[in-house]
């Protein structure tokens, strides 16, 4: 299943938004080794949109952002069923 990736305005105005992942369906560690890797792609301070529903997606991507120093700006329900993940991506060192 390949991952879609919706453009849409972020909640935050500040914020740039890279766009919305589609990762439902995806079992454990691939929602977690995705949004990685859309973090990494993603420019410094720009927020991504994760759509999960694997059970431990919530523990994992919490687990992601801690070690990798990204912010999780929100995680609830999202329509039709999992999580919506927002996280704003932490500033590349130099």
């Amino acid at each position: 299943m390949a991952d879609r990736v919706e453009r849409e305005d972020s909640h935050d105005p500040d914020a740039t938004t890279a766009g919305r992942f589609e990762l439902r369906g995806l079992k454990c560690p691939l929602p977690a080794l995705r949004t990685a890797r859309a973090l990494r792609d993603a420019a410094d301070e720009c927020v991504i949109e994760v759509l999960a529903d694997d059970p431990l997606s919530p523990l994992d991507i919490a687990h992601l952002c801690r070690t990798e120093g990204h912010s999780l700006l929100a995680q609830d329900e999202a329509a039709g069923g999992g999580w919506r993940f927002r996280i704003r991506r932490a500033a590349k060192r130099p």
